[in-house]
Formats: structure tokens, C-alpha cells, sequence
């Protein structure tokens, strides 16, 4: 089954495009590999944050980064919001962005 990834908005594409190359690197792998078999390819590559939300765990030589994503009809995967963790627990504002943009798109009010 082919799935396409999708992003919330162009600034979240030019977001995830602008981290560093080994993030870059370790993403457009994940992805491709989501486009092929779906969205979820385990610990520890993904894991799902409940309700619907995901998150897509990128580490590289620079640390460790993270995109929250979740699926719609169609097999898309949307892209919703990343962040570089700097802590060992994800920040409750982050998760609050990307919740609230998961929200935006039920309502049909984005992708």
C-alpha cells in the first residue's frame, strides 16, 4: 500500500528541510520508508503519542530531533510540527503545537 507524506504547511516543510543534514538525511530514509509500508515502523523509528498523534524519532550525530505527524484518509501522513529535544521528556509546548494543528485539520481547516 503506497502512502504519501504530506506537510501541515509550507513553513513546516521549509522547517524540516532547514535542520542539519544529518537529520535531513535520517528523515527523507524514514519517509521514504513511510511512503512504502506505512506510518508507523516501531520503536525505535516511531511511536505513537495517543489520539491519532505520532511522532517520528530522528537522532544523528547533532542529537536528537523529533516530528509529530498523524495519518488522514487517502494515506497521507501529515507532517505537523518538529522541534530539537533538549531535554529527556517532550516539552508540553511542543506537543501542544502539534496537537493543535492535528485539531486545525479535523475540523478541515488545513490539509
Amino acid at each position: 500500500m503506497i502512502w504519501t507524506i504530506v506537510f501541515f504547511s509550507d513553513r513546516v516543510e521549509t522547517e524540516i528541510s532547514a535542520l542539519s543534514a544529518g537529520f535531513v538525511a535520517r528523515f527523507i530514509r524514514y519517509a521514504e520508508r513511510m511512503e512504502f509500508y506505512g506510518p508507523d515502523l516501531g520503536m525505535p523509528h516511531t511511536r505513537a503519542m495517543g489520539d491519532g498523534l505520532f511522532e517520528l524519532r530522528l537522532k544523528a550525530r547533532e542529537g536528537i530531533a523529533r516530528i509529530f505527524y498523524c495519518t488522514r484518509g487517502g494515506h497521507r501522513i501529515v507532517m505537523l510540527h518538529q522541534f530539537i529535544k533538549k531535554t529527556e521528556k517532550t516539552p508540553a509546548k511542543e506537543l501542544l503545537v502539534a496537537r493543535k494543528r492535528m485539531k486545525e485539520i479535523e475540523n478541515g481547516t488545513n490539509p
